[in-house]
């Protein structure tokens, strides 16, 4: 079960929101920026989106490669 998330005031709770869903940014930034672990955005997620979004942006996330693509072939 994910830790509880520290307080955040609803700017900080809208730029997490933000962050997530945005597509540019890597989602190890959310956590570094705002110092939450995973587990404690999605919970923040699932608390702060309608249910469906919340699926729409959990299926996003696990479509997301983990990590960035680097141009040498795989051994």
């Amino acid at each position: 079960m994910a830790k509880i998330a520290p307080r955040l005031t609803p700017d900080e709770i809208q730029s997490v929101i933000s962050l997530a869903w945005d597509d540019r940014p890597p989602f190890a930034a959310v956590m570094t920026r705002h110092g939450i672990s995973p587990g404690q955005v999605v919970a923040l997620m699932r608390r702060e989106l309608t249910p469906n979004a919340f699926k729409i942006w959990n299926a996003r996330t696990r479509r997301a490669p983990a990590t960035p693509k680097t141009g040498r072939p795989r051994a």
